[in-house]
């Protein structure tokens, strides 16, 4: 009798639960409601008006395009906020522009003509409805996970932003939680193994807590690949194919802009310090085979030192190579290297031949992050920084991991909007 009736009382205790709290969460009604207010209420608003006297193509093309660019936006969004440490309100004007611009530049280009006023007013408020709608939903609903204390779970489970709750005893109390974690390779006891039962029947998430801590972190502990060395670190081959595709194209886009920018960078290095403009590097590469990579020179030639920047201030930087660095444009050759196959725009970092030799003694599984193209840039050079101590490097094999076995078009996506935000900010450079 006892059973029963904790078992019937586990539905309450899962948050969100009930009818009012689902509908409002559903993230099929927000889409319809934002559809109601970015897109149906500005086509009723402007029907009457002097914008709506065009053509019968003009109209429906309108409708039509600002309809999918809506759609679109909060894909982006919703897609690239499964990550983690997303701010999504953050996303939500870039993933707006981005969708509403790139139709806008193929119809003129086209010369198909849009009502320009229905389409800006959609444009706005898609991203005050996006931006308002996740800021809300991030500053008053914070994520609470009760613990089972077994095992690796409460080492695991601190901070991250989440209301934590350490269980004591196989019963969540008055408590209501968006989901349980336990390390579930651990030895639990009867009560444990009942409590958990009853929190999946009644659809209380129970989560693995290294699958969790990868969840929150966006990191792969180096010791739970002993649990499963290969299988989590096959990269999808269809979209490494797309991904090819995209980065050839995406290079020969930059190249109007990347060019200019990199004669004048190339000028000032000249005028800066004795040597050539250029600075070639062995580095090791996807599945391990070497490459020269090319970069901007941003060292004085006649400086000996490690194979690698040092940490601090580095005596052999120039003044032009410290913002050149700060700012990643010495990197811009790489863009060649894009084309030639040796990198992507996105993927770990290839690290130079001293690095590898030394990080292959010290670091276990380093070799296994070259299973995909080495990257301009990366999750671990967005989320860390520059790494070059092993203890760093640890860490930072973590992040690579982390992408491997989430690499997807959307993961690469929030990497580009963070590059873009790191270029800007100068964070991690070295």
């Amino acid at each position: 009798m006892d059973t029963i009736t904790s078992f019937s009382a586990f539905p309450a205790q899962r948050r969100h639960s009930r009818f009012l709290e689902r509908l409002m969460l559903s993230r099929a009604v927000q889409r319809l409601l934002g559809f109601g207010f970015a897109v149906l209420l500005p086509t009723l608003a402007a029907k009457g008006g002097s914008v709506w006297e065009t053509s019968d193509l003009s109209r429906a093309v309108t409708v039509l395009t600002i309809a999918l660019a809506y759609w679109g936006s909060l894909t982006c969004v919703q897609r690239m906020s499964r990550f983690p440490g997303v701010r999504a309100y953050l996303l939500s004007i870039p993933a707006a522009s981005a969708c509403f611009g790139i139709p806008f530049l193929l119809l003129y280009v086209t010369s198909i003509e849009l009502i320009d006023e229905l389409y800006l007013a959609s444009y706005l408020l898609t991203s005050l409805y996006c931006t308002a709608g996740y800021w809300v939903g991030r500053h008053y609903r914070v994520h609470k996970l009760a613990v089972v204390p077994f095992g690796k779970a409460l080492s695991l489970c601190h901070s991250h932003g989440v209301d934590w709750r350490y269980l004591e005893t196989p019963d969540l109390g008055e408590a209501r939680v968006d989901g349980v974690v336990a390390d579930l390779r651990a030895e639990f006891t009867p009560e444990w193994e009942r409590f958990l039962a009853h929190c999946t029947l009644n659809r209380i998430p129970v989560y693995h807590a290294t699958t969790n801590f990868e969840r929150l972190t966006g990191r792969v502990q180096l010791g739970h690949l002993y649990e499963n060395r290969y299988g989590s670190l096959q990269p999808d081959e269809g979209y490494e194919a797309l991904k090819r595709s995209l980065d050839v194209l995406a290079v020969l886009a930059l190249m109007p802009v990347a060019l200019p920018l990199m004669a004048l960078t190339a000028l000032a290095i000249r005028l800066d310090s004795p040597g050539p403009a250029l600075f070639t590097q062995p580095r090791m590469g996807f599945q391990c085979r070497p490459f020269v990579v090319y970069k901007f020179r941003s060292m004085f030639i006649d400086h000996r030192g490690t194979g690698f920047t040092q940490d601090g201030e580095d005596p052999r930087i120039t003044r032009v190579g410290k913002a050149i660095r700060k700012y990643r444009l010495d990197e811009l050759p790489q863009l060649f290297n894009v084309l030639k196959g040796d990198m992507s725009l996105i993927g770990p970092r290839p690290e130079s031949m001293d690095l590898a030799d030394w990080y292959q003694k010290d670091v276990p599984f380093f070799h296994y992050r070259h299973v995909v193209r080495p990257g301009i840039s990366g999750w671990a050079q967005v989320e860390q920084g520059y790494a070059a101590e092993v203890d760093g490097m640890n860490e930072k094999l973590e992040y690579d991991f982390y992408y491997i076995k989430n690499i997807s078009l959307w993961l690469d996506l929030l990497i580009v909007l963070r590059t873009i935000r790191t270029v800007l900010t100068g964070f991690g450079s070295r």
